[in-house]
């Protein structure tokens, strides 16, 4: 029986398949596989979504920790491009799946992990979600303080950074509670704002430092090759575990590609060059108020404060943007999905938006932001490490192993081919745990160092092979007569 239709690139169910699943407990309207009149996301709507979400203050804030740390302005962001340049590889490549198929991460994960297992990859990518979620809140929260003390006496307020941090965190867990199509809409009109806006500062620091070379003249901090790759490499890591989040739920939002030609035009064409130019413009102002104000000023709402009261309004209702382009769209959707499949006919997306609000608080952004060795290294270094297999694992597994052959029916059944008999797949876990442990030993042998300042590259790579060769002949792999089997081929043309 024909239980799944291929148009153009685009498989979705057809009644006979939806019928077989719809009653399922691992089925729910917001893990199903999209329709093809849900695939509208055209190469505009993925570059909103990756301007949106990389012009914000924690690329500000990255940019501006590399040079503290010791680089000069194109040491900085030549690492930055790079990292993005490298992280852009998993994105297209567990993009595909989620275009092809239309499903969405935590679905996905049952291919790899086994519909039980897959809790293991869904949870971890949704805590770090969340702890993204209370990042973004925390710079938003402070820049809005600091920008309502310069304009009012609201400094006497008690305890008022808290509460602009937590107005600021309903403020996202409502628009995060909409749901991702709301947040396509939103992302559509606010790329060009923010671009003006992050293009308009830069021609101030500009005029106001009397042109390029007072801004951009502070030398490298490194006397050596040496000195500074051991900067190098864990900020690269760095850099790369930035995404290293989106390179595994990128499939919550290509299921509404239009084609795979919108969704690879629009990621490649905005994400390496948005990192890239907006480091640069936080690299620039932050150069240019040492020759402004006799200090370098890193945080973009200290900057603010120093303009007319207009300015200060205009610049608050930018910060508030950008941090919530960026929070609602790469941060929530994937621990919401994550709650969501722990139980799909009792949990919703909104529950899970919820949820995932309340964890973000429970991690500490205060803590994680109380210095930049703390953020590049500790937090982004950490959660690399434990990314980079994952990554590692979806990608072996849609393009190695299963050669971008799925049964879609077969994904939301208990008893299904990728549940694994036990609903976990072993070999997934082995892989996953080997490619973790290799760079985190690494650590704390001496001379090997090198292994966990790359980390995620490393164990994206041992993961990889280690999952390709142990699940090699795996009768949940269907063959090309298998996959011609079940699914029905029809050719209309569609527009990317």
């Amino acid at each position: 029986m024909k239980t799944q239709t291929e148009s153009n690139g685009i498989v979705t169910l057809t009644n006979e398949g939806e019928s077989l699943i719809k009653d399922s407990p691992l089925y729910n309207e917001g893990l199903r596989p999209t329709t093809t009149a849900e695939h509208t996301w055209t190469s505009y709507n993925f570059a909103s979504l990756w301007i949106g979400m990389s012009i914000c203050l924690p690329t500000y804030a990255m940019a501006a920790g590399l040079i503290s740390l010791g680089m000069n302005w194109w040491q900085a962001i030549l690492t930055i491009i790079l990292g993005n340049c490298i992280v852009l590889i998993p994105i297209l490549l567990n993009s595909h799946a989620g275009t092809k198929f239309g499903i969405p991460y935590p679905v996905f994960a049952r291919l790899w992990f086994g519909s039980k297992g897959a809790h293991i990859p869904a949870v971890a990518r949704g805590l770090i979600g969340a702890g993204w979620f209370g990042i973004n809140c925390w710079f938003g929260g402070a820049a809005i303080d600091t920008l309502l003390m310069s304009m009012t006496n609201w400094a006497s307020v008690p305890g008022h950074l808290w509460i602009a941090f937590f107005g600021f965190w309903l403020l996202n867990v409502y628009v995060a509670y909409r749901g991702p199509e709301a947040i396509r809409k939103m992302e559509a009109w606010a790329a060009p704002i923010l671009i003006i806006m992050s293009l308009a500062l830069l021609v101030w620091a500009l005029t106001k430092a009397g042109g390029w070379g007072p801004m951009l003249s502070a030398p490298s901090k490194f006397t050596t090759t040496g000195e500074f790759l051991k900067v190098f490499f864990p900020a690269l890591t760095g850099a790369i575990a930035f995404w290293a989040t989106m390179a595994l739920n990128i499939p919550d939002f290509c299921r509404y590609a239009k084609s795979q030609k919108a969704q690879i035009v629009g990621q490649s064409s905005s994400l390496p060059t948005t990192m890239g130019g907006f480091s640069f413009i936080g690299v620039a102002v932050a150069s240019a108020t040492v020759v402004i104000y006799g200090e370098a000023l890193w945080d973009p709402a200290a900057v603010l404060a120093k303009f007319s009261p207009f300015a200060i309004f205009l610049g608050t209702i930018g910060i508030i943007l950008a941090t919530l382009t960026t929070n609602v769209a790469a941060n929530i959707v994937a621990p919401a999905r994550a709650v969501e499949n722990l139980a799909p006919r009792r949990l919703s997306y909104e529950a899970g938006a919820i949820i995932a609000g309340v964890v973000s608080l429970l991690l500490q952004p205060w803590y994680i932001l109380e210095n930049f060795g703390n953020y590049i290294f500790l937090w982004l270094g950490t959660y690399g490490a434990l990314l980079g297999p994952i990554d590692g694992i979806a990608i072996a597994d849609y393009w190695l192993v299963r050669k971008r052959r799925i049964h879609l029916t077969e994904l939301y059944k208990t008893n299904g081919i990728y549940s694994y008999k036990t609903g976990f797949n072993t070999r997934a876990i082995w892989a996953m745990l080997i490619g973790i442990a290799i760079p985190f030993i690494s650590k704390l042998i001496p001379g090997l160092g090198i292994i966990w300042d790359n980390a995620w590259t490393i164990g994206l790579l041992i993961s990889l092979a280690v999952y390709t060769w142990m699940m090699k002949g795996d009768a949940t792999i269907m063959s090309a007569k298998d996959y011609e089997q079940v699914t029905e081929r029809t050719s209309t043309f569609r527009a990317s």
